[in-house]
């Protein structure tokens, strides 16, 4: 506060001594002589201010009439400002002019505290000042509002108060019977500091919340994993070490509420229990980022109890494998890793091969998964809004399928407040051919699970090249196995890790998957041996295997859900039947139809090492546009040749287009030759670098892809590469 200085009395200096003028000599009056000597070399002008005429005598205007000069020195307490900054409170000169208290009165601000909205009546003292809003003008007073829950009568002349208003006021009495507050106006005298009351309530663990809590408030500390605007509250979906439930945040319609609050943070949520929609919510009085000591507490024990609560239970391996044990580990920690994005709120994406191998493992997933969703995710529409099965038509995930799936989390992030997904890569995820998919979801941080039977390549210490940018890796190579232990029976074995419970449901997949493959392995036999106790023979689940095959290729980048689930017999048990019949009918006819074309136009000859070499253009032999694709025509047929030279006979079947061919060999060409079709495809690679060539998939079944105009050498060169087998 500005005061005029005392010392000085405004004028800003004081007055020391007094020396004799020199412009008069002390006379007190002067001449043009005295002018001109004081004045000697200055300006005409300086002299023309006195208005001398020669030997005029007037008074001295230097020293006016005095004789002499006072001495002035600025004034120390005010350094010539003429003013000083004195306390408000104690009227004690500050140095300091950016403040209006002193340090001792400073250090004795009075609080004014403002209501957090969980706080009651109860919480309030008697003399104690309040910050609240006019909520209500009336002649005997105002009506403050101090929260949501606590209010009170201010008697005061109430011609300067108007609603909306803010108003520091101290409470006089309490009337807890009556539920009532009387108020009056409070005159801040000294300095003061606004400080938020914040209710005591006991931490309340989100799983420990039940009906009897409905109605009161709770404390809860938790992690935001979801930030979702409505049109009308901003809905936190939040999760601590036991549970997760909503915390709905009211303002104005459509406006976002706690905009500094992000996915990931630590908050405290103080709120009362309601319930919407058949599930518990919270419907916030405020929420409050935790500083990072504490933060850093809580986020301990969430990981701590999610990472327990994520622990697969240890259950036993569907069949007897000495592969299968030694991948069990990686098992587990596929199926932990599940587990532990459904808890934390994450929502789940499969990608899957579009064959049945690929499809029972995407469907044995998503029955472990689902039911989990709904269990422990508070949004009804969870096992829509959280989990995503789609069919990839290629082996490998292949970037326009990442593209695609990029896409949609970044969309989910931005307007749903979902946090990244986790990704699910099933029959396939495994080859370099997926690693330029994988890198990319890799540069979002995005965690991302494989269950494979494809080969990997080279093997190092357990590892391969996709490693580098996968977090959990299943795959029969890395033990020693191969594809024969298919990525449906994989996918089931982890399946029941992740949900015991749905066992019953799916353990006739794997013979399904195994079949549909054409795997053979002692545990595909065990696996087949489980189908068929189930009441699923060989000649059944063959015939599910085509009819699940027949419907992907028309149901393409759908999913199918209903479906395919009756044509697996997991649901409609009724339709199950007519259903695989009718399909299974058209899809013989279709076959049937197919192989008349092509069988006619197969060229098939006996090289000299003793291989069965079948060559087909399907491009100009086989119907286009229709079931069967290129990739299953060169099955049928390989078959059909196989029947005609028995499966103990190295025999192999390429079928090719302007620029794609398809590959398959009996078990006899690996076993004897040591064919393996990825080995081939980088020795083309790198014989014919400029054709572009890529592919592979299986030893003895995949895919080969080149430049159409350099087909006739690509294909010359592979039959070149079959025929110096030895």
């Amino acid at each position: 506060m500005k005061k005029t200085c005392i010392k000085c009395q405004g004028k800003g200096y004081k007055i020391t001594e007094y020396k004799k003028c020199k412009v008069c000599g002390g006379k007190g009056y002067t001449s043009s002589t005295d002018v001109k000597k004081h004045f000697k070399g200055i300006s005409n002008n300086s002299r023309q201010r006195f208005d001398l005429e020669e030997n005029h005598e007037v008074p001295c205007k230097s020293c006016k009439g005095k004789g002499e000069i006072p001495v002035k020195e600025t004034c120390e307490i005010c350094d010539g400002t003429g003013e000083v900054n004195v306390c408000k409170s104690c009227g004690k000169i500050i140095k300091n002019t950016d403040t209006d208290y002193c340090d001792k009165c400073a250090s004795k601000k009075e609080p004014i505290y403002v209501l957090q909205g969980a706080c009651e009546m109860s919480d309030l003292e008697v003399g104690t000042a309040y910050k609240g809003k006019i909520t209500r003008v009336e002649r005997y007073g105002v009506f403050v509002s101090l929260s949501n829950k606590v209010w009170g009568l201010m008697r005061t002349d109430t011609s300067s108060y108007n609603v909306g208003d803010e108003v520091f006021s101290r409470v006089v009495e309490i009337k807890p019977k009556r539920g009532e507050v009387d108020l009056k106006p409070a005159r801040i005298k000294g300095p003061y500091e606004i400080l938020t009351l914040k209710k005591t309530i006991p931490r309340t663990l989100i799983g420990d919340i039940h009906e009897n809590n409905f109605g009161k408030n709770v404390c809860l500390l938790a992690e935001v994993v979801q930030i979702q605007q409505t049109s009308g509250p901003t809905i936190f979906t939040i999760s601590d070490e036991t549970s997760m439930t909503w915390a709905a945040a009211f303002n104005e319609p459509g406006v976002r509420v706690y905009p500094k609050i992000e996915i990931g943070d630590i908050v405290e949520v103080i709120g009362e229990v309601n319930q919407h929609s058949g599930k518990i919510q919270i419907e916030s009085e405020s929420i409050e980022k935790l500083d990072t000591s504490k933060s850093e507490e809580i986020r301990k024990l969430i990981d701590k109890a999610l990472d327990e609560r994520a622990e697969p239970e240890n259950i036993d391996l569907l069949v007897k494998s000495e592969i299968l044990e030694k991948l069990k580990p990686k098992m587990k920690n596929a199926a932990k890793a599940i587990r532990k994005a459904i808890l934390d709120g994450r929502s789940i994406l499969v990608r899957h091969h579009a064959d049945a191998d690929g499809i029972c493992a995407g469907v044995a997933m998503e029955k472990a998964i689902v039911p989990l969703l709904i269990e422990n995710n508070q949004n009804n529409d969870a096992e829509w809004h959280y989990f995503k099965r789609s069919p990839s038509k290629a082996p490998f995930y292949e970037l326009e399928d990442v593209v695609k799936d990029l896409s949609f989390a970044l969309e989910d992030l931005e307007r749903h407040g979902q946090k990244l997904p986790l990704i699910v890569l099933l029959d396939n995820g495994s080859t370099e051919e997926d690693i330029v998919a994988l890198m990319q979801a890799k540069i979002y941080d995005i965690e991302i699970v494989v269950i494979d039977h494809h080969f990997p390549g080279l093997v190092e210490d357990g590892k391969v090249k996709v490693d580098e940018f996968v977090d959990y890796h299943v795959n029969p190579y890395l033990v020693g196995g191969d594809s024969n232990i298919t990525a449906g029976a994989l996918s089931v074995e982890v399946a029941k890790m992740v949900n015991p419970n749905i066992l019953d449901t799916i353990k006739h997949l794997p013979g399904i998957a195994a079949v549909g493959d054409h795997a053979q392995s002692n545990e595909t036999e065990q696996y087949i041996k489980i189908a068929d106790k189930k009441g699923y023979d060989f000649e059944t689940l063959d015939k599910i295997a085509e009819c699940i095959d027949f419907e992907a290729y028309y149901l393409r980048f759908m999913n199918g859900r209903g479906i395919i689930d009756t044509i697996l017999d997991l649901d409609n048990k009724d339709k199950h039947e007519k259903l695989v019949n009718a399909l299974h009918k058209e899809y013989l006819k279709r076959v049937d139809m197919q192989l008349k074309a092509t069988l006619p136009n197969l060229k098939t000859k006996q090289l000299d090492n003793g291989i069965i070499f079948n060559v087909l253009d399907v491009e100009k032999y086989a119907h286009k546009f229709t079931f069967p694709a290129p990739g299953k025509t060169c099955g049928f047929v390989h078959d059909s040749i196989v029947k005609e030279y028995g499966k103990d006979k190295p025999i192999l079947t390429l079928s090719y287009g302007p620029d794609f061919s398809v590959i398959r060999a009996t078990e006899a060409v690996n076993e004897k030759f040591g064919f393996n079709l990825n080995e081939i495809v980088w020795k083309l690679a790198d014989k014919i670098p400029e054709a572009g060539i890529d592919g592979g998939g299986h030893e003895c079944a995949g895919s080969l892809k080149f430049l159409e105009g350099l087909s006739d050498n690509v294909l010359k060169t592979f039959a070149s590469e079959i025929a110096n087998l030895k």
